[in-house]
């Protein structure tokens, strides 16, 4: 009893959150049932909660150690709550509920616990969609670059194609390599599944580190095959192979493409790994 006095007081302020946040949790699944770019955002806390289903037994053992430090990143979440409010930006908003979860879990539970937390709580940053302006400045010279090698596959294969920006011109037909071809839809997609793939299949950080990085080239060149596929069909067969169904086809196909090639580069780190760690 004297326990559950102990901790009441936390009740309202838990209540608070709860009501500060149900607008921005609302908004940002409605960002995931219409963004196409940020549909993988449901299964990232169900990925959270399965790392903190994997820690339960050291959780369990773990003593709880209640810590004022914990007000730090409470004061720092809500402040980021605050000025996102302010400046009605989405992003700072949102990011601040990982920051007040943080610093709620330090101030109750402890900064052990935190640590065996981090990984859960950390991983929810991929729940929360990139600022526009952040997306498009990266998108824009993606979509270059993807469009500059397509073109070159093209010529190697005796295409007669020009470029002009990201624009991919054919005798018959011209394609524009738009946002949802650039990769970032892919990069973002993959970063978080590679994080994910990274904690739960490698042992050693340097090959965690590889794998997410390894993620980067893979988008890349995943949606470099899926514009030269789409190039090569429309100039045998029309304007219908780069758009409606065959072109959503492409997109799923060429993402489980850039899935295989996630798993078999974790597959040779495994290895790599296991034979650089046995010496």
């Amino acid at each position: 009893m004297a326990a559950r006095h102990e901790y009441s007081w936390v009740l309202l302020p838990l209540l608070a959150m709860v009501f500060m946040y149900f607008g921005i949790v609302g908004g940002m699944v409605d960002d995931w049932i219409n963004d196409e770019n940020y549909s993988h955002g449901f299964m990232i806390p169900g990925i959270a909660a399965f790392f903190l289903w994997r820690s339960r037994n050291e959780l369990a053992a773990c003593p709880s150690a209640p810590s004022y430090w914990g007000l730090l990143p409470l004061l720092l979440g809500g402040t980021m709550y605050l000025a996102g409010t302010v400046v009605q930006e989405y992003f700072l908003m949102r990011s601040s509920l990982i920051v007040i979860l943080t610093g709620t879990i330090w101030l109750l539970l402890g900064f052990r616990m935190l640590r065996l937390m981090a990984l859960p709580v950390g991983y929810l940053i991929f729940m929360v969609p990139l600022p526009y302006t952040v997306y498009n400045s990266m998108a824009f010279p993606l979509k270059l670059f993807v469009t500059r090698v397509s073109v070159y596959l093209l010529k190697l294969t005796g295409l007669p194609v020009m470029r002009e920006g990201n624009v991919i011109i054919f005798p018959n037909i011209t394609l524009e390599v738009v946002e949802a071809c650039s990769g970032m839809r892919s990069l973002v997609s993959l970063v978080a599944m590679g994080v994910a793939y990274a904690f739960i299949a490698l042992k050693h950080p340097w090959q965690r580190v590889l794998l997410v990085l390894g993620t980067v080239p893979i988008a890349v060149a995943s949606n470099v095959l899926r514009v030269y596929g789409t190039g090569v069909l429309s100039r045998y067969y029309g304007a219908a192979a780069a758009e409606g169904f065959f072109h959503e086809f492409a997109g799923i196909a060429v993402f489980l493409v850039a899935l295989a090639g996630l798993i078999l580069f974790g597959t040779l780190l495994n290895v790599v790994g296991r034979r650089i760690h046995a010496k």
